[in-house]
């Protein structure tokens, strides 16, 4: 369960690391690619979700740096327009 980083874009143009406990984020984000933002948003969701799950499983708790992760996310995306520009994957490392 390698700690990932994952570098975004959003639409305004700041830059962004963001924290998974896990690399579940490689599964679902790709470098290069650009996510509408309700599709960003529900992959966030997903990885999150299932990295807080993994450790769960490994530690008898869930994350709740994964969980607060989310929350960061869910927060910033509310104030974008989900037909407006998109959120870019930059990079993922582990």
């Amino acid at each position: 369960m390698p700690e990932t980083f994952w570098t975004v874009r959003w639409p305004d143009g700041t830059e962004e690391q963001l924290y998974s406990p896990s690399s579940v984020v490689t599964e679902l984000f790709e470098p290069g690619t650009r996510y509408p933002v309700p599709d960003f948003l529900h992959r966030s969701r997903m990885a999150m979700q299932s990295a807080s799950n993994r450790v769960k499983a490994r530690y008898g708790h869930p994350c709740s740096l994964a969980m607060g992760q989310l929350d960061r996310i869910e927060q910033r995306v509310a104030g974008l327009d989900p037909e407006g520009a998109p959120v870019t994957c930059l990079k993922i490392t582990q």
